[in-house]
């Protein structure tokens, strides 16, 4: 039996991840059936999502192989730097260093770049609008796939990782079909701000667990660790926009 309220954190982490990563991902889907067609960017997302779903099932089990120890070192390894790469941008577009993402301007762009292929010659098998819907819920949904089996195998908590990452592509599905646009309003950054600080937390945890670390606390100190990464995130933030506004009180 799964203790749901054990699992939070860990299904927490994935549906936000995931849903930072479906965001971007129906971007591209709305450009490319807005305007290459609807039926061959839904064939080319059902392909990603049938693979990404066989990748979860092969891995996940095969994980469950491996020793603990040596699954919660590399994939809490594996974690941290993921998290902290996340963190990172997060804290440079929070302090203005470098721009938000824009979800408008991204349609907006790849519109234009599929307008640039020509008419669509055969509305039944458009390979263009096929790949291109493949190619970028395989590319976006890679990492949701890693984070559902890092957070989960490794905290033995597959199920709940899962259901959130299942949560967040029904939230972002139901709201591209309710709204046919860009999901611009989407706080993007605050949520990529906010998973690599779990992330980030996750990894640190449970790489310690693999070499043997005895956390205070037990699971608990997770949430010590996430206080933690917020703050230093925080302070990130508030060192880099000094930063800048010294640079550009210097330009001037």
């Amino acid at each position: 039996m799964v203790s749901w309220v054990h699992a939070l954190p860990s299904l927490t982490a994935a549906f936000l991840a995931s849903l930072v990563e479906f965001v971007e991902a129906l971007t591209v889907v709305l450009a490319v059936g807005t305007v290459r067609g609807w039926r061959p960017a839904l064939c080319g997302t059902g392909l990603a999502l049938g693979t990404l779903a066989l990748l979860v099932l092969a891995l996940g089990p095969a994980l469950t192989r491996i020793p603990l120890d040596y699954v919660q070192l590399g994939v809490g390894l594996l974690l941290l730097l993921f998290g902290l790469r996340w963190l990172r941008k997060a804290i440079l577009r929070a302090a203005g260093v470098i721009a938000l993402h824009d979800e408008e301007a991204a349609y907006a762009g790849e519109t234009a770049l599929l307008k640039s292929y020509g008419s669509v010659r055969d509305p039944r098998w458009d390979a263009v609008a096929i790949a291109t819907s493949f190619k970028i819920v395989m590319l976006e949904g890679t990492e949701v796939v890693f984070i559902v089996i890092a957070v989960g195998t490794a905290g033995g908590l597959l199920v709940p990782a899962g259901v959130g990452a299942g949560a967040a592509l029904l939230v972002v599905v139901l709201l591209g079909l309710v709204l046919h646009r860009p999901l611009a309003k989407v706080p993007e950054n605050a949520l990529k701000f906010a998973v690599g600080v779990l992330l980030a937390a996750f990894g640190t945890f449970w790489l310690g667990e693999g070499i043997g670390v005895d956390w205070p606390g037990a699971d608990w100190s997770v949430l010590g660790l996430v206080a933690w990464f917020l703050l230093v995130a925080l302070g990130g933030v508030r060192l880099s926009r000094a930063r800048r506004q010294a640079a550009l009180a210097m330009a001037d």
